[in-house]
C-alpha cells in the first residue's frame, strides 16, 4: 500500500523507465508499452491504484481473495521483467544476491496460496460480513446465554477489526515520512547555501526521455565507431582528481558490476557503441556482453605493466576491436628512442586483422612517429585548450594539463590523412562538456573520448549532437 502511496504523491512518477530496462523473455512487450503515451498512462494508473487498493484489502482482510489473485498477477509482471537471473536485474533495486527465487516470487506464490484458504483463517473483514450473513438466517440457539453472546460477538467484531489501529499507526507513519520528504525538498531547493551550486548543478539526472537522437557514427577501417566514445578511466578508477586523493577510491566504490553494466547499457541506447580503456577492464565488459547481450566494442589501449607487445596479446584474448600503443607508453619510447617495438607491436596488431593506432599526450611523440615513417590506422592524441584556472604549464608533468601545445597539436594533427581520436578534452574534468566538445570537433578531432557517469551519458550525447550540428570546422572528416 505504501508503494503505491509514495507513487501518487511523486510529481511526474512514471514506470516507463522501469520497463525500457527490461531485458527478459518478455521485453518486446514493455518495450511497446513503455513506447506508447497512451498505453504508459493505463499501466501507471494501475500500478498505483492496484498497489493502494489491493494493499488496503490485504490490510482490512476484504475481498482477499479476489485482492489476492489481483496481487499474483501484478507480482508476476514484475517478476518477469526483471528475474532474478544474471544480467536481468538491470535498473532494479535488489536486497541480496539472488538466483531465481527473490521476494517478489516469495509473494507471489503467498498471494497464491490466500486464493485458497477458507475466510474462517483469517481475521478481517471478509470474516465479520460471513459471519453477519449467517447469524442472519440462522436460529438463535436458546442455550446461549443472551451476556454471552453478546460478550462473544464484540470479542469476534475486536479480532475481526484487529488491522484498524495498524492502519492507523501506518497512516501517521506515512504522514510522518512525507513530512520529512517535504522538508527534505524545501531545505534543498529554498536554501541552497547548504550545498555548493556545483553539486546541484552536477547532479542533473537526465534519463532517456531527455535523448534528442543517437550518436553518429565514423570509421577506422571497416569499423563503425560512434564519435563519442565513452572513457575507462572513471569506471577503472583512475579519477585524475589532482588533489582530492579519496576520489579514485570513491570512484571504484561507486562503479560495482552492476552499475557499470548499466552504464554501458544506457550509452548503448544513446548510440554509443565503443568504450576505450585497459586490458584490466576486459573481465567486466565481457561479462556486460555475455549477461546482457549488449554489442559495445572494445577498443583497448594496450596498457601493461609488461610493456606494450603483452597488453596486444591480453587485449586480443580480451576481444578488442582496435588496438593501439598507450599514450604515456608511446611518449616514453619516443623519448627514449625505441620506436621500434611500437612498429612491432602495430605489426602485430595487424597480424590479428585490427587496426592499429598509436596514442601521445605529447605532440613531439606524434612528430618522431611520422618523421620515422610510421603510419598507423589511428591516432589517439590529447586536446584541450587552456582557459581553466588549473591550467598551470610546468617544466616536468602534472596531473592538471594534459596537452601541452594545443595550437601546434591542432596544427599538425589537421595535416595527416589517418583518423584521429581526442581524449583528454575536458582535461580530466576541468572543462565544461560543451566548451571541450566544441573546441576538439572544431579543431579536426574525427571521434572524442569522453569519461562518463551514469547520469552523465544522455548529458554528454545531447551535447555532442547539438556540436556536431554548429561545426566550425576546416580538416575534413578523416574516419
Amino acid at each position: 500500500m505504501y508503494e503505491g502511496i509514495s507513487k501518487l504523491v511523486t510529481p511526474g512518477w512514471t514506470a516507463k523507465m522501469y520497463l525500457m530496462g527490461s531485458q527478459w523473455i518478455f521485453s518486446d512487450l514493455f518495450h511497446w508499452m513503455a513506447a506508447s503515451p497512451g498505453t504508459m498512462k493505463v499501466v501507471d494508473f494501475l500500478n498505483i491504484w492496484g498497489l493502494i487498493l489491493i494493499g488496503l484489502s490485504l490490510f482490512a482482510g476484504l475481498l482477499v481473495r479476489w485482492s489476492s489473485i489481483a496481487g499474483a498477477l501484478l507480482l508476476l509482471f514484475y517478476f518477469v521483467a526483471y528475474p532474478p537471473i544474471p544480467g536481468h536485474t538491470l535498473g532494479a533495486v535488489t536486497e541480496g544476491s539472488y538466483l531465481w527465487v527473490n521476494k517478489t516470487l516469495i509473494e507471489f506464490f503467498i498471494m497464491l496460496v490466500f486464493t485458497v484458504l477458507p475466510v474462517e483463517m483469517f481475521y478481517g473483514a471478509d470474516r465479520l460480513i460471513k459471519r453477519w450473513k449467517e447469524e442472519k438466517v440462522r436460529t438463535p440457539v436458546p442455550s446461549v446465554k443472551k451476556e454471552e453472546k453478546t460478550s462473544l460477538q464484540r470479542r469476534e467484531l475486536l479480532r475481526d477489526l484487529i488491522s484498524v489501529p495498524f492502519l492507523g499507526a501506518f497512516a501517521y507513519a506515512a504522514y510522518k515520512k512525507r513530512e520529512w520528504d517535504s522538508f527534505e525538498e524545501k531545505f534543498l531547493t529554498k536554501k541552497p547555501d547548504a550545498t555548493s551550486g556545483a553539486t546541484l548543478k552536477s547532479f542533473n539526472f537526465a534519463s532517456l526521455q531527455d535523448l534528442k537522437g543517437q550518436v553518429p557514427k565514423g570509421k577506422i577501417g571497416d569499423l563503425e565507431l560512434s564519435r563519442l566514445i565513452m572513457g575507462g578511466n572513471l569506471i577503472g578508477g583512475w579519477a585524475h582528481s589532482r588533489d582530492l586523493i579519496y576520489v579514485s577510491k570513491l570512484v571504484k566504490a561507486y562503479h560495482s558490476d552492476e552499475r557499470v553494466m548499466m552504464t554501458l547499457q544506457l550509452a548503448e541506447k544513446c548510440g554509443i557503441n565503443t568504450i576505450l580503456c585497459n586490458p584490466q577492464l576486459t573481465r567486466i565488459i565481457n561479462k556486460y556482453k555475455h549477461e546482457t547481450g549488449g554489442k559495445i566494442n572494445f577498443l583497448s589501449d594496450c596498457g601493461h605493466r609488461d610493456g606494450f607487445i603483452e597488453g596486444i596479446k591480453q587485449s586480443q584474448e580480451g576481444g578488442a576491436v582496435a588496438m593501439y600503443c598507450q599514450g604515456e607508453m608511446s611518449d616514453r619510447l619516443a623519448r627514449d628512442g625505441k620506436l621500434d617495438e611500437i612498429v612491432k607491436g602495430l605489426e602485430l596488431i595487424r597480424s590479428y586483422g585490427k587496426p592499429a593506432g598509436i596514442g601521445a599526450h605529447r605532440i613531439e611523440t606524434v612528430k618522431a612517429c611520422v618523421e620515422n615513417g610510421i603510419k598507423p590506422d589511428f591516432w589517439v592524441k590529447t586536446l584541450h585548450h587552456h582557459n581553466y584556472w588549473s591550467a598551470q604549464p610546468q617544466a616536468e608533468w602534472h596531473d592538471n594539463m594534459y596537452c601541452y601545445k594545443p595550437q601546434e597539436t591542432i596544427d599538425f594533427m589537421n595535416s595527416l590523412e589517418e583518423p584521429w581520436i581526442a581524449f583528454k578534452v575536458l582535461a580530466a574534468g576541468a572543462i565544461q562538456p560543451k566548451d571541450g566538445f566544441q573546441y576538439a570537433f572544431d579543431n579536426g578531432a574525427d571521434f572524442i573520448c569522453v569519461g562518463m557517469y551514469d547520469f552523465q551519458v544522455v548529458d554528454d550525447t545531447n551535447i555532442v549532437l547539438n556540436t556536431l550540428e554548429n561545426l566550425n570546422r576546416v580538416r575534413p572528416w578523416r574516419g
